[in-house]
């Protein structure tokens, strides 16, 4: 049970870091980066959590799926966004030297 509630905590940091992402870095590009990549490996171990969890094996099962299905789309649908973002003009910020 403690190895539930370590997943389910270093998958909330990981959410928590996602959403410090988006108000803190300044450009489109570095935020959607800091966005995804924390909130894939929240979701991540959030449902692993549940998946060890264990409620019964349809629903691990189910979780699993809902998993694998994240693990596609959220890299793609961020591409897509920073793809759109960069063809409509929006170019990244230079650091200032």
């Amino acid at each position: 049970m403690i190895f539930v509630y370590l997943l389910l905590t270093i998958g909330l940091i990981f959410q928590i870091f996602g959403v410090l992402a988006l108000h803190r870095f300044p450009d489109v590009y570095t935020r959607l980066h800091g966005a995804t990549i924390c909130t894939t490996f929240g979701s991540i171990f959030l449902y692993l959590g549940v998946i060890v969890y264990g409620l019964s094996l349809s629903f691990s099962v189910h979780v699993f799926l809902i998993m694998v299905i994240l693990l596609i789309t959220n890299p793609t649908a961020s591409h897509a966004i920073a793809r759109a973002a960069y063809r409509s003009g929006i170019s990244p910020r230079e650091d200032e030297k």
